[in-house]
């Protein structure tokens, strides 16, 4: 575990990594926190394959010791590794700090090759729960069946609902979509339905409506533009987070937070890419763009805000964006743009 100051007084984060390329994008996002004038202090923990050779662990204690004490974490791509029997470490640090909340904001951005504009959509996802729960074993002889239980709570929901809500009104949204599958799950479904319907009624100043999953998906890529802020389970949440990423421009350009009461991660949701690895030519922008999440949430909101718009302004261009986005560019130029224009 290592420490790199930058001013005593400011926030302590905890730093994974990755695997990857994720040790190559978040050097890249660490520079850009920097020409931003973010006031932080990283506190730099192992986790994923990289964690195993000297930790025996993909999340070691010593990872879970420090976010418990930073409260804030930016995380690049992680690998769980195959065969060895460890759950999504994902998943499990979800789990473990109960980060109920993953928000994925995606917003059509200049330049970036896409079929869709105007695109303005923040996806809630319940993140403990669900078929997440981790509830599933092998059924009969041979393991001739298996079964997985998804839990879905009262609390749960109420908790996921509200929230959505309430950062519709935060962030002046107008309208919260319920997304569900109730008319054939009525039971787990249905509760969520049920409690989302009783929230939305104490929300008279924000306009609500539900719909079921498979009707979403289709309406998503024919009219996205009818889509503002929508929360849903943690299963269909997943997919449905991914699928509006597509609508912007990929994985590539899709940042995420994790949130709950005892902590805040903040991640590139995208994969650790490893048949690119050390090339030098992965695109450092989602993590970035969740770093420039992680400050509005500790209230550096001006640095936030420098960082989105030379982000913003470097992918609008060919020649400085990356290649993965149809531009000319490598990590290094990428990021050299980024910090022309900061």
């Amino acid at each position: 575990m290592t420490e790199q100051p930058i001013a005593d007084s400011a926030p302590l984060i905890s730093l994974i990594r990755g695997d990857g390329i994720g040790p190559e994008i978040s050097d890249a996002t660490l520079e850009m926190l920097q020409g931003a004038g973010a006031r932080l202090r990283f506190e730099e923990v192992p986790a994923g394959v990289a964690a195993l050779p000297t930790h025996h662990d993909p999340l070691p204690e010593v990872t879970l010791a420090s976010i418990e004490k930073t409260k804030v974490a930016l995380k690049g791509p992680l690998s769980t590794p195959k065969g060895t029997g460890f759950r999504s470490v994902n998943v499990a640090l979800r789990q473990h700090f109960d980060l109920y909340v993953n928000l994925r904001p995606a917003k059509t951005i200049l330049g970036v090759p896409s079929r869709y504009e105007q695109v303005d959509i923040v996806t809630v996802r319940e993140n403990t729960e669900d078929i997440y729960a981790g509830i599933e074993h092998f059924v009969g002889p041979g393991r001739s069946a298996a079964e997985s239980i998804a839990v879905i709570t009262r609390h749960g929901s109420e908790r996921i609902v509200r929230y959505a809500f309430e950062y519709a009104r935060k962030h002046g949204r107008k309208k919260v979509s319920i997304i569900h599958k109730a008319n054939i799950l009525k039971m787990s479904n249905g509760l969520f339905l049920e409690v989302g319907k009783e929230v939305a009624k104490n929300y008279p100043d924000i306009e609500s409506d539900d719909v079921i999953v498979d009707a979403a998906c289709m309406k998503l890529v024919l009219y996205p533009e009818r889509f503002d802020v929508i929360v849903t389970m943690n299963l269909f949440g997943d997919i449905l987070s991914d699928l509006i990423a597509g609508l912007i421009g990929g994985l590539g350009v899709s940042p995420g937070a994790n949130l709950g009461e005892r902590a805040a991660i903040f991640e590139a949701v995208h994969g650790s890419a490893p048949d690119i690895a050390g090339q030098g030519i992965a695109n450092p922008s989602a993590l970035a763009l969740a770093a420039s999440m992680m400050l509005d949430h500790l209230g550096q909101g001006g640095a936030a805000e420098r960082l989105r718009r030379a982000l913003y302004t470097a992918m609008a261009d060919a020649r400085t964006r990356t290649r993965d986005l149809g531009g000319q560019a490598n990590t290094a130029e990428f990021t050299k743009a980024v910090l022309s224009y900061l």
